[in-house]
Order: structure tokens, then C-alpha cells, then sequence
């Protein structure tokens, strides 16, 4: 499984905005150099990700972008499945019962256990942690030079 660059940049994007002050704004120039976004496709992902709740914008002279939640209440689950949907690793983890093999399968079972263990992950990681993590290498970098 592999998300797609759309998502990927989603994400950076969601990073950037909880990386800043809180209730802090950025022009999509500003995300898009700091992220290293095409600009063209950052338009399109901003737009997903407001039609998703995730953030809000403003146009004019001032406009830009920020986050319509705060950090942590952001999971990175929740900017995944914004723009690829439900996580699925195998039909059979979602729905059991579309599965003529469900009731004998041995594999079922590490299929559900892995699912429920990475969207447990993706849903228990915030963007506010990420944030913190992020000045904390930040910091240690510096430490070490």
C-alpha cells in the first residue's frame, strides 16, 4: 500500500499549518515553498482539504490558509482518509462477510489485526504531536553541530 503524492502533499500541508502560531494563516506560496508543492496542484489539494473541514481560507490582499480545528484534534488519519477514503488493506479486514473463505481463511485474522493496528496509529497520531516532534529534531540537529 502506498498513498498517493496528492495525499503526501496533503499531509506536508497540514504539517505546515500546525507548525505555525496558533490560528496562524499562510499564503499557498508560503506552504507551497516551504513544502515544496507545485503550486497548480496545491490549489486542488487546499480545496479538498477545506471541502473536508480541515482548513479554512481567505481570499483577498491577507488571505491565506489555516487550520479549522486546532492541531491536535487533527489526526493524521483524518487527512489520509480526506483524500483516499477508508484505509483498506483487503476487503475481507473492512467486510468480512463479502469473503466466501471468511469462516476457514487463516489469513483473516493478521488482515484485521493489521488494519485495526495502522489505522489505530494514523488516528492516535495528532498534527500537533508531529509538530512537537518536528522541533524536537529540529533541536537535537542543532545540539549535534
Amino acid at each position: 500500500m502506498e498513498i498517493s503524492r496528492r495525499t503526501d502533499y496533503a499531509v506536508r500541508v497540514i504539517f505546515d499549518l500546525a507548525s505555525l502560531p496558533q490560528n496562524g494563516r499562510a499564503s499557498t506560496q508560503e506552504i507551497a515553498d516551504r513544502q515544496n508543492i507545485p503550486s497548480p496542484f496545491l490549489a486542488k489539494i487546499i480545496s479538498q482539504l477545506s471541502l473536508s473541514g480541515l482548513v479554512t481560507t481567505y481570499r483577498g490582499a491577507g488571505g491565506g490558509v489555516r487550520l479549522a480545528q486546532p492541531p491536535e484534534e487533527i489526526s493524521l488519519l483524518r487527512v489520509i482518509e480526506a483524500l483516499e477514503g477508508p484505509i483498506r488493506l483487503n476487503r475481507c479486514a473492512i467486510q468480512p462477510s463479502l469473503c466466501p473463505r471468511e469462516g476457514f481463511c487463516p489469513i483473516h485474522d493478521t488482515w484485521a489485526k493489521a488494519q485495526a493496528d495502522l489505522t489505530s496509529l494514523l488516528e492516535a497520531t495528532t498534527f500537533d504531536d508531529l509538530a512537537t516532534l518536528a522541533q524536537q529534531k529540529r533541536q537535537q540537529a542543532k545540539d549535534t553541530t
